[in-house]
């Protein structure tokens, strides 16, 4: 029997005892005594031991149900909807004498004795909010069940590590240097990313949902079993195509900071791995970038300079041949499709269209014709 269940069985026996109760009040009325007047008076005296009895009986059954009643009977102390934070470690007696304080229950002495009643139960830590009248056994059961309220986290495909933690603050949900510690942690993914040195790339891309406070451990342990969830159903679907997880994460990863048109991704991922076969820098701008971010602690001013494209880092694909060590961004479903098969093609550079796609171009002349007729489309529409 759930706790709701047991709880309408204990208000329907309350209930029915106080309704018998009452229905037995008219006869507590006698009829007048027969016989004469001292008949009538040893009638009256053994009524009146009755009645005095009966009474005792009514006050003890009370004094025994009220501890009941007092927990049943639901309180709407606030005006507003409360919210109440109940931190770990707070002890029952902390937690009623909080809940009393905002309001939620009228004493905190029906809640601690339900709490007496129950010491098998547990209550959860985290955000409450309390918007209708609850009787303490409601409010117990409610911290019981951890039935607390959820924020909603939404990770954007392409978003770095440092976004995520800055989004993460800004919900405050955890810290934001405690989630970027725990993005540290690469135990989770060991066995399929043994090169990984950090959990970029493998915190995927979702709507989540989590109470505050949120431990960042826990986060990160959702995003990564939500990445390992899709990719496994991908490569059920469409195989591996070659090559370890970590590069094809790498190279979903360039190809998700590279455009945002899904017609596009495959293509892409086939220009990068056409440049990979014949030992041709990738010259990725993105790649550029997030060695910059690396440089300077997660920060990039939103402009590439001369200095970034020199600067001698493993993630500048200007200067380093090959993939980048590890990924540069959270890529999603269609990113890691890409990666997984990327289309087969003869092209081997592309350039913006200014419109949110690219021109792609199979010789270097021909690119270089495409980089002239991007800067003439930028230029008009600077105009």
């Amino acid at each position: 029997m759930t706790p709701e269940e047991q709880l309408a069985l204990i208000r329907a026996q309350i209930a029915g005892t106080w309704k018998n109760f009452l229905s037995s009040l008219p006869a507590l009325r006698p009829a007048e005594p027969q016989g004469d007047l001292i008949e009538q008076a040893q009638v009256r005296r053994e009524r009146a031991k009755q009645t005095r009895l009966q009474m005792m009986a009514g006050v003890v059954l009370l004094l025994l149900a009220l501890p009941g009643l007092l927990v049943l009977l639901p309180y709407h102390g606030h005006t507003e909807p409360v919210t109440v934070v109940i931190e770990q470690g707070l002890g029952r007696r902390g937690i009623a004498a909080k809940l009393t304080e905002e309001g939620v229950l009228r004493s905190r002495w029906p809640f601690l004795l339900y709490t007496f009643l129950r010491p098998w139960n547990t209550l959860k830590a985290g955000e409450y909010r309390f918007e209708e009248p609850l009787s303490p056994a409601d409010v117990f059961h409610r911290l019981n069940q951890g039935a607390v309220r959820l924020y909603v986290l939404t990770v954007l495909e392409g978003w770095t590590r440092w976004e995520i933690a800055e989004e993460i603050e800004r919900l405050q949900l955890a810290d934001g240097e405690a989630f970027l510690r725990a993005t540290k942690d690469t135990t989770m993914i060991y066995d399929i990313a043994p090169q990984a040195t950090t959990l970029e790339g493998y915190l995927y891309p979702d709507t989540y949902h989590f109470a505050r406070p949120a431990g960042p451990r826990a986060m990160v342990r959702t995003m990564v079993n939500r990445f390992r969830r899709v990719y496994d159903e991908l490569q059920q679907e469409r195989g591996t195509g070659g090559g370890t997880t970590h590069a094809i994460v790498t190279l979903a990863s360039l190809v998700e900071e590279e455009t945002g048109s899904r017609d596009e991704r495959g293509l892409i991922a086939g220009v990068y791995t056409n440049r990979l076969r014949r030992r041709m820098l990738l010259q990725c701008d993105p790649t550029v970038i997030y060695a910059a971010r690396l440089h300077f602690n997660g920060v990039f001013d939103g402009i590439i300079h001369q200095s970034d494209l020199r600067r001698p880092s493993p993630y500048n694909t200007y200067v380093t041949p090959g993939l980048p060590p590890g990924p540069i961004a959270a890529p999603g479903r269609a990113a890691l499709a890409a990666a997984l098969r990327p289309i087969e093609t003869d092209y081997l550079y592309f350039v913006s269209n200014t419109e949110g796609g690219h021109y792609f171009a199979r010789t270097a002349a021909e690119h270089k014709r495409n980089v002239s007729r991007y800067r003439r489309l930028r230029r008009q529409k600077q105009q």
